[in-house]
């Protein structure tokens, strides 16, 4: 059987060739965007910010995410330096793409004086869809998929559709699409954040690190289906023990996919997915009992550059309430210690 393979390209305006890859990706950053604004306006943030945050932000993620990937695979790169620029061919690292996110949300929000912490919890979703949806780049191109497997665990296994099953056939070999296992966790992702945002008990900062927690566990189990991923030469009971974690994944058919053992020995994705989250619970606990958590996902969001007539009116009415709550205890004050004077002058 021949391999079926989508063109990549989608249209072409005169020698310009617009490609299946960038187009997923732009509509992957709108829609979260899109996500992002609508949670946005209950806070009464004005758009113009989360578009502002996702015009620096887009671009520092890719950036970030290519120098990521490059880094581990330099020496496909270093002879033809300019296909470091060839994103559209595929080749970025996802963990790269959050950290250059993340590095400009730092920025940005103290630069516009608004916890980092609030924004991220509202950005969340935005960012768990956009992967979602992105991750079928992948598929168009036909890469980041697993292991071999048979067209019968495919299709009557897993009961995916023909396209995407002939689309795994890579050079006459069917193959996991991982692509569709992660953006699949992410939908169920989504669906989780979209409940847990509603909830009177979550704290700031905790949605954020909840999807780092819940794409972290996804990606572990993942990753190791895969045949492209970055490695590196770990200690062996490191291998061992990350082997181990995943070894409950063969009860439901999985095989690991091939790494070449002289590339590496421990996937760079499964240990950085246990180190994130092992961090990300720890914050939890640490804001929490630390007391850097006292604000809740529902509570208001203030800019420290806001002025009085733009504070919302649930911030002014709690101010007022508590300075004139201060001004009748102080003035009670003033009369005990008047009394206390009178009576003293008596005796």
């Amino acid at each position: 059987m021949q391999t079926l393979l989508l063109n990549p390209i989608a249209f072409s305006i005169g020698s310009l060739a617009v490609h299946w890859y960038g187009l997923i990706l732009g509509s992957a950053a709108l829609i979260g965007l899109y996500l992002t604004i609508r949670e946005g306006n209950r806070f009464k943030i004005a758009p113009e910010f989360f578009m502002d945050l996702v015009l620096f932000g887009v671009p520092s993620s890719i950036i970030c995410a290519r120098i990521y990937y490059v880094a581990f695979k330099w020496d496909e790169y270093k002879d033809h330096p300019l296909d470091v620029f060839k994103i559209w061919q595929g080749g970025i690292a996802i963990y790269g793409a959050l950290i250059g996110a993340i590095l400009c949300a730092l920025i940005y929000t103290r630069k516009k004086g608004y916890s980092f912490w609030r924004i991220m919890d509202i950005c969340a979703p935005g960012l768990i869809t956009g992967q979602l949806i992105g991750r079928w780049g992948n598929f168009v191109n036909q890469e980041a998929y697993g292991g071999p497997t048979t067209e019968t665990f495919l299709r009557d296994h897993l009961h995916l559709p023909n396209f995407i099953v002939e689309q795994m056939n890579v050079e006459g070999v069917f193959h996991h699409p991982t692509f569709l296992y992660e953006s699949v966790w992410n939908i169920v992702g989504l669906l989780l954040l979209l409940v847990l945002r509603r909830q009177r008990f979550l704290r700031a900062g905790e949605l954020f690190l909840s999807y780092f927690m819940w794409y972290s566990i996804g990606r572990f189990f993942i990753e190791n289906l895969r045949t492209d991923s970055l490695a590196f030469q770990g200690p062996t009971w490191l291998a061992s023990f990350i082997n181990g974690l995943w070894s409950p994944m063969k009860a439901f058919g999985f095989e690991a996919g091939a790494l070449d053992s002289a590339y590496g020995n421990i996937r760079i994705s499964q240990l950085l997915a246990l180190i994130i989250l092992i961090v990300a619970i720890a914050l939890i606990v640490y804001r929490r009992r630390s007391g850097l958590a006292k604000v809740h996902y529902l509570d208001p969001i203030m800019s420290t550059h806001m002025s009085q007539e733009e504070l919302p009116e649930s911030v002014l009415h709690t101010h007022s309430s508590k300075t004139n709550e201060g001004l009748h205890s102080l003035s009670i004050n003033k009369e005990t210690d008047a009394e206390d004077k009178l009576k003293d002058r008596k005796e």
